[in-house]
Order: C-alpha cells, then structure tokens, then sequence
C-alpha cells in the first residue's frame, strides 16, 4: 500500500491509495494532476473516488475522473456531489480496493461533511504500516481547523473531539498544505509550548526542502494544534484575555472566540 499527496492548485493535496493495482483518490478538485500521474502508471486503475465535502476544490475533477474511469465516487449524503455519487453517513463502512474505510460525521466546516478512517489492522492487510489513515478534509488541519462556513462552533467543536478521540499513531491526511500559517498563529496563542517550536523547526523544514508536512501524526496535534487544545489552561487564557470572556465562559464560547481569532489574525 502507498499514500502520496499529489499538489493542486496553490496548496490543495488530492490523496492517492494505492493498493496492488487499485487506487483510491480523495477529494480530486483537479482532474489534470491525477491523470497525469496515472499517466505514468500504466498497470494501475482508478476504482474509487472519495469526496469529503461539497466544495469546489475537492470535487471540481469528480465527473471528468469518474467518466474517463468508471471509478465510484463516495460523498456525503447530505450535500451536492456530482452524481451519480454513493451517498455515505457517519457509521457507515465504505469498501473499496479491498479495504474498508470508517465513516465519520464531522460537521463544521460544511453542514454534511464526513471523514474517511482507514483502520490500522486494514492498513497492514493491504501492506502498509499499521496505523490508521484519517481523510478529514477540511475539517483538521495540522495545527488547525476549518472555517465555519455552514456549521456551528458547537458542531466543530465535537467534529474535532471525534478525530482527536482516534489512536495516537492516526495519519492525518487533510487537503490544504496550511501547516506554516497555522503555526504562526498557534504560537501567538501558545508562545511557551516547547513542543510547538520543536515541531515548527521540523515542518519549516520540510517546506525548505520541498517537501509536504502531511500526514500529520494525531498525537503531535493533540501537542500542538489550538483547536484541539481550547480546553487546556493555556489556551482558554489565551483566548480569554485576546477575546475578552468572562472567566466562567464555557468551552463552546472559548472555542468561537479561539476560531474567531483565527480568522482574523494576520
């Protein structure tokens, strides 16, 4: 089995799966990128075609792959994906290439959006390392999360409580090479927390050399990610004194506030 980020537009990853001679693409804004690289790998077949949420830059190449393939294309049930589509809900198990990917609800950023898990005992099955693989769109970010463009704080808020709650050695493979921006802004809220330098350093980096920051690992994010740590003391001080909350502000109103100041730093 072997995950790649192909780039897309300015910082778009579209995800490929490769199994044997199946592969799996995620969220395909861009159709030129995955031909071109099926173009080069001749023995492969593009089987299934996985969409996390409705926006343009994630299924903007669903109908030219799916027509030029006959790939099935899996998306959320509730929102408008270019059909004919699988309509797929939280709970759900999607099966394809001879895997088996978890479904998960994770409203936020859009109204409907889902998350594809990969168990770790799957992963090994088909060769690869056994940790689990999260295709979280733009609901994770590392180091930070999604705008709310159609759900609520609360929604996100438990979304996020849903992905931080998977096994420590979960890969997490979002859409967008944001990491850089996000870690300026986590270590405005966060300028002590050792583990965010260090891993600031390493992902400046990789950037240097021309290389993703993705996957991220799940518990590097849980020591990093702002979003995932509204909760911590650190963070709810932050946000208090930066937003100016009441100390008995309960964590939904901490965890607006965190967003809101997220979308207006600069």
């Amino acid at each position: 089995m072997t995950l790649v980020p192909l780039p897309a537009f300015a910082d778009n990853y579209i995800w490929t799966l490769q199994v044997g001679t199946h592969v799996v693409v995620v969220d395909p804004g861009d159709a030129r990128p995955v031909f071109d690289w099926l173009a080069l790998r001749p023995d492969l077949t593009l089987s299934a075609i996985l969409v996390t949420h409705h926006h343009g830059d994630h299924t903007g190449g669903v109908a030219q792959l799916r027509d030029a393939t006959g790939a099935t294309v899996y998306g959320p049930a509730t929102e408008a994906i270019p059909e004919p589509f699988v309509p797929c809900s939280g709970g759900q198990r999607v099966r394809v290439a001879g895997l088996a990917f978890d479904v998960l609800d994770v409203p936020g950023h859009t109204a409907g959006h889902i998350a594809y898990c990969l168990p770790a005992d799957q992963a090994q099955q088909a060769g690869g390392e056994a940790v689990p693989l999260l295709f979280c769109g733009d609901t994770l970010f590392s180091a930070g999360c999604g705008r709310l463009f159609e759900g609520t704080p609360a929604q996100m808020l438990a979304s996020l409580d849903a992905l931080a709650a998977l096994p420590d050695a979960t890969r997490v493979c979002c859409a967008h090479e944001y990491t850089l921006s996000n870690l300026r802004f986590a270590l405005a809220v966060e300028p002590a927390n050792a583990r965010l330098a260090e891993y600031t350093t390493w992902c400046e980096q990789q950037r240097a050399a021309g290389q993703p920051t993705l996957p991220a690992q799940l518990l590097t994010e849980r020591q990093v990610n702002p979003f995932l740590r509204s909760r911590e003391a650190s963070v709810t001080r932050a946000v208090q004194a930066h937003a100016s909350l009441p100390a008995d502000a309960d964590e939904v109103a901490v965890f607006a506030a965190l967003r809101q100041w997220k979308n207006d730093f600069r």
